[in-house]
């Protein structure tokens, strides 16, 4: 049986990983460690809680000493590591925090991993999962590819490149078998309402100001979660040791275009007049060292690996927002912190 640990298994893209693979490869052990930040919900995850091959652990991946205890406790064969802090307005109003995460926390998993495997790499494998955002603003033209030069612009990128390099490093000086994989925005159920789509999603249902950042004209390329889970599934079975991998949904979207899809798809869903919520758009100050355009080509993972994005736009979106109208209670009780509640009386007061 081996034993993978999954880092920020209780957040938006980590609780899909955690479920994928504890559904998918029963012979395995999946340990889910997660701090339960505000992003990090452990009813996203109620489904699979009772499985025979699931365990949690809280725990923060800054602390290298509880870390350390948790590699000798399991020796773990293998690390799929999603803990992070992702969300850039956040990171200029906080850069600290994300160079605590992304950085020291990342060196802290890198560390244990050297320390529990120490030559014998056999069947192990430290899998960082990491964002397009590192390599920095396309013009119109172009796309990222897996050897486009490092160039963040916030300190959330910032710090994701430094753990990306840093990983690396581990690979190259100490021959630790890693891979890192950076992806295009993702999108999907039981994703934190700061980011655009379920926000946008909740503030046309709930009929609130919509704030589009500039004239709304950058561009991201937007990838369904589930899609993004079974790339991860496959670079960390088949990916090449030592490599990355660029995963991208071939899905680009102008901001406001995309905020205007939202308004098409939740009007129609809630029985309104065709566009009646676009007077909830509202332009605010656009945010400092905004990227105009990320684009992922994600040739390399579909040659070697076989893998491409399988939901298409009008699918993924339609059944987004179904989702979200759907699981209104869930949406409240992440955005009033009610959802710590459940840790408590699931884990805490057993």
């Amino acid at each position: 049986m081996r034993t993978i640990l999954i880092t920020g298994g209780a957040g938006f893209i980590g609780s899909h990983v955690v479920r994928l693979f504890v559904n998918k490869y029963r012979d395995y052990k999946i340990v889910n460690l997660d701090k339960l930040t505000y992003a990090g919900n452990l009813t996203n995850l109620r489904d699979i809680e009772h499985k025979p091959n699931y365990i949690f652990e809280k725990g923060d991946i800054t602390d290298s000493n509880q870390i350390q205890k948790l590699f000798d406790k399991y020796k773990f064969d293998g690390v799929v590591h999603l803990a992070a802090e992702s969300h850039v307005d956040r990171s200029i109003s906080n850069p600290m925090e994300f160079i605590m995460t992304n950085i020291v926390g990342t060196v802290n998993l890198l560390n244990a991993a050297r320390s529990i495997w120490k030559d014998d790499f056999n069947g192990k494998r430290f899998y960082h999962i990491s964002t397009d955002e590192v390599y920095g603003s396309l013009g119109e033209e172009g796309k990222f590819l897996e050897t486009t030069p490092y160039d963040p612009r916030s300190p959330y990128s910032a710090s994701k490149a430094s753990s990306d390099h840093l990983v690396r490093a581990y690979f190259h000086t100490f021959h630790l078998p890693v891979v890192i994989s950076n992806c295009s925005n993702n999108y999907g159920p039981y994703q934190f309402p700061e980011k655009l789509v379920p926000l946008f999603i909740h503030n046309i249902r709930n009929n609130k100001p919509l704030p589009v950042y500039g004239k709304g004209e950058n561009v991201r390329d937007w990838l369904y979660v589930e899609d993004h889970a079974k790339a991860i599934d496959l670079i960390f079975h088949n990916g090449r040791e030592g490599e990355t991998y660029n995963i991208g949904g071939n899905n680009e979207w102008q901001n406001i275009e995309l905020i205007k899809k939202l308004i098409e798809i939740v009007d129609r869903k809630l029985g309104r007049s065709e566009g009646e919520s676009l007077k909830l758009i509202t332009y605010v100050k656009d945010r400092a060292g905004h990227d105009l355009r990320y684009a992922i080509d994600a040739t390399k993972i579909k040659e070697e690996l076989g893998w491409e994005p399988t939901v298409k736009f009008t699918e993924g979106f339609e059944s987004t927002v179904d989702w979200y109208l759907e699981n209104e209670e869930w949406l409240n009780n992440v955005t009033s912190g009610d959802y710590i509640k459940y840790y408590n009386e699931q884990y805490v007061k057993r």
